[in-house]
């Protein structure tokens, strides 16, 4: 089993101190989210279940529509999460210290580039310090949006309804801010290809973001193993 896909619950922690023991608990590629109430955590079985069947997972509670929230953009001002209208957003969530965070951003940059065209806008979601959010981004040149926070980051993924996941997740919606998709872990191009062409239908008026659910855990199955 991949060290990145094991998580720890970690229960009521707030405010600084609990971001503090938050990244200091964790390893770059044994990451979670702290969750306010430990009642409501993810089990490791069920996370790991879901990795393994290749479907996207929901979430109980997870959001249908893409939530109101500011973070501090990399200019240092409050920037909402909806400052993208009429884009699919590919919303990612991840921290400068997670191994498997910073492998995919290439990928990230690579589909900002090249999906532009089709109206979809990658924005990263940093749940870190700034001021290593800010010179990780720039040795590595993430020209894609980036919003950041400590505590205020973890509120943001509450928004989404998610509560305790494992770094990375994005969250991927369309063009009217319906949520389509979560994808839990690595995102890898073979599946990010999928969830893609699916959001390109919901756009289109082809599918509903429940039928493209359908669609997109179908189509994993059918992807060679190597690719997982």
């Amino acid at each position: 089993m991949k060290n990145w896909l094991m998580i720890f619950v970690v229960g009521l922690v707030s405010g600084a101190l609990g971001f503090t023991l938050f990244k200091q608990l964790n390893s770059p590629e044994s990451v979670s989210l702290a969750s306010s109430n430990a009642n409501q955590s993810i089990t490791n079985q069920s996370i790991i279940s879901s990795a393994a069947a290749e479907t996207p997972t929901k979430p109980k509670g997870l959001a249908t529509t893409l939530p109101e929230f500011s973070l501090l953009n990399k200019a240092g001002e409050k920037q909402s999460i909806k400052s993208w209208p009429g884009k699919s957003l590919i919303v990612n969530f991840w921290a400068t210290w997670c191994a498997p965070c910073r492998k995919e951003i290439p990928l990230l940059k690579e589909i900002n580039q090249s999906e532009a065209k089709n109206g979809i806008q990658v924005v990263g979601i940093a749940i870190d310090f700034r001021d290593d959010v800010l010179k990780y981004a720039d040795e590595i040149g993430i020209d894609y949006p980036l919003l950041m926070g400590e505590q205020d980051g973890l509120a943001a993924a509450e928004a989404f309804g998610i509560e305790s996941l494992g770094l990375p997740f994005t969250i991927f919606t369309d063009n009217q801010g319906r949520v389509v998709t979560l994808f839990l872990g690595e995102l890898t191009k073979p599946k990010s290809k999928v969830i893609l062409n699916a959001v390109k239908r919901v756009n289109k008026g082809e599918l509903t973001p429940d039928a493209a659910k359908a669609v997109i855990a179908t189509e994993f199955l059918k992807l060679p193993p190597s690719t997982h």
